[in-house]
């Protein structure tokens, strides 16, 4: 009997897998990828910072295979990533060298450098564009003929490489008013290797913070601003551009000059401040300013600022809040354990239920036959 259990089972299964792709094939329209690649912009980037894999192909076709379900993307680009050979180390990217695209902040009107707007939805009017529906390649060859023409730009212009600038903070620092950067020469641990253990790292939880899931990110950062938490932050920089990664010659250790450029990968940084009163002597209090750091694969803002501010919760715990505990976050933000563990309950549960059931059973029947023998003896 088990025998044919399993094989009954087999064979549903196999249908279920063939049903799956006639629905994504039923319609007769091929998806293809590299037009994923092209016009899913955030969401391929979303996908490739919490699978922790940068490549906006691969991101493209896990996008395909999961029908644009973003979990099962992440999912699949995480068991591919686990198959790959780790062959080098960069060197450490310094965010100061990124090329930037875009780069504001809500702290200061006048920055060295200027605000710098860039692509971004924060002043369209969100409202459907029913034109999209009738988009052709022509009418878009079309637009960028008479965008450029408009901005006169050229194949020189556009090959140039991005603007160069200097961090925000950097100015605060200068002045007292943050602590300034302490050079930390120890290796970070890599969560992808080893375990989670508690209490975490700092490299661990800024890890964790930017695989997780955007959605569970951003809604935790949600719940300490509006009480569940002590923080009041404000953006002291946010930037967007691509961060040139080298490798270090196998030969020559320690002379940057031999370094190999591999290529960018585009992020998104946020550099939050937290003012918080210290008490002084004789019992004077002061404003000061804590930082919150984030950063994240692709053009990612929501995600980099609720990290920012998840991250200075948990490097400052607090018992009072839940999104001050290292444990309650962590183990709760990423999106293949917390998908892989809600979508656990859709497996066989028979005998764990059975047992559950025959429980209830016999309590019920116990019930009956006291409540019978008291009828008797009345």
């Amino acid at each position: 009997m088990g025998y044919v259990a399993v094989k009954g089972g087999t064979h549903a299964i196999e249908e279920s897998i063939k049903r799956l792709k006639y629905e994504r094939l039923h319609k007769q329209q091929v998806l293809e990828t590299e037009k994923i690649e092209a016009g899913m912009r955030g969401l391929i980037d979303q996908v490739m910072s919490e699978s922790s894999l940068y490549n906006e192909t691969l991101a493209a076709l896990a996008i395909k295979q999961a029908e644009g379900n973003p979990e099962e993307a992440i999912f699949l680009l995480r068991a591919y990533r686990s198959t790959l050979p780790r062959r080098h180390c960069s060197q450490i990217i310094e965010s100061e060298h990124m090329k930037v695209e875009r780069r504001i902040s809500a702290s200061f009107k006048d920055i060295p450098g200027g605000q710098i707007l860039g692509a971004t939805t924060d002043y369209t009017h969100r409202l459907l564009d029913f034109g999209l529906m009738k988009e052709t390649e022509e009418l878009i060859r079309e637009w960028l003929t008479e965008y450029e023409a408009e901005n006169s730009l050229n194949e020189e212009k556009l090959d140039a490489p991005e603007i160069l600038l200097p961090k925000v903070l950097d100015y605060l620092r200068k002045e007292g008013l943050i602590p300034p950067l302490e050079n930390n020469d120890t290796e970070p641990d890599d969560v992808t290797r080893e375990s989670l253990e508690f209490p975490s790292s700092r490299s661990q939880r800024l890890q964790i913070l930017t695989r997780g899931q955007t959605g569970a990110v951003t809604s935790l950062a949600y719940a300490v601003i509006r009480g569940y938490g002590a923080l009041h932050p404000t953006v002291g920089e946010l930037r967007v551009g691509n961060l040139p990664v080298y490798i270090g010659h196998p030969n020559e250790v320690g002379s940057e000059e031999d370094d190999y450029y591999i290529g960018d990968v585009k992020a998104t940084e946020a550099e939050m401040l937290m003012p918080f009163m210290v008490e002084k002597e004789n019992g004077r209090k002061e404003l000061e300013f804590e930082i919150g750091f984030g950063l994240c694969f692709g053009q990612n803002e929501t995600k980099a600022i609720a990290m920012g501010i998840l991250d200075n919760c948990l490097e400052h715990p607090d018992n009072s809040f839940p999104s001050h505990n290292e444990e309650f976050v962590l183990y709760h933000i990423d999106s293949v354990e917390s998908t892989g563990f809600i979508s656990h309950l859709k497996m066989p549960h028979y005998v764990t239920f059975q047992s559950k059931l025959d429980s209830v059973r016999r309590t019920k029947n116990s019930e009956e036959e006291t409540a019978e023998r008291q009828e008797v003896r009345s």
